[in-house]
């Protein structure tokens, strides 16, 4: 894929990500979000996040499987409006469900464990939108991969915080922690795979002293 086709694929993703909030406003304005629009609208602003990260986590495993190589072009904006979807979600809680009632918030960050684990989600998301850009990848160098590896622990976090705030029909949030088991499956084999192809010095420096040795 040339650089042309990936600008108009991008331009696409970037109007097909905005199409659940589209669905929002629309329900919105013609009163069909239900009796109780903040908890339709917390259930789909928390979908669209934890669905974004898991495409965004897929995309590597994809790209290594597939051989096509520009979906890397696209994982830093699949990225970020999964962030984007994570704040709206954080939004509506703490606006249209808590009214910005900041004791209230702390007592549920405290008292409640699926809260907890969603704002640790969305916390460990802030770093990772941040240092999305071009800039801070070369600032940060190789420190950069290390610190984006918190997008697994984001979406752990995320699929605990929905399993959690279930509790009783667990079968859609057992479907986004069956997707993230793979996917992680697949990093931890891809890291022993790398690990055995790129031993570290100190390891090739073992085996150099044990030929020696022998």
């Amino acid at each position: 894929m040339n650089s042309h086709q990936l600008r108009i694929l991008k331009v696409f993703l970037f109007l097909a990500a905005l199409i659940p909030l589209e669905r929002l406003v629309w329900k919105f304005y013609h009163d069909a979000l239900g009796a109780n629009p903040v908890e339709v609208i917390t259930h789909s602003t928390g979908d669209w996040t934890l669905i974004l990260i898991l495409t965004t986590l897929s995309i590597t495993p994809l790209r290594k499987l597939t051989k096509q190589y520009w979906l890397i072009g696209v994982r830093r904006m699949i990225g970020l409006f999964a962030f984007f979807y994570g704040c709206l979600h954080f939004t509506t809680y703490i606006w249209l469900d808590k009214s910005f009632d900041v004791h209230e918030m702390i007592k549920d960050v405290y008292k409640r464990p699926f809260i907890t684990a969603g704002f640790t989600a969305f916390v460990l998301m802030i770093p990772l939108a941040l240092t999305s850009t071009k800039g801070w990848i070369r600032r940060l160098g190789k420190n950069w991969q290390r610190l984006h590896r918190l997008i697994y622990v984001t979406g752990i976090a995320a699929v605990i915080h929905y399993i959690w705030l279930v509790k009783a029909d667990l079968r859609k949030p057992l479907q986004y922690a069956f997707v993230l088991s793979v996917l992680l499956i697949c990093r931890i084999v891809v890291w022993l795979r790398d690990g055995r192809k790129n031993p570290t010095p100190i390891a090739v420096r073992s085996r150099s002293a044990e030929a020696t040795e022998s």
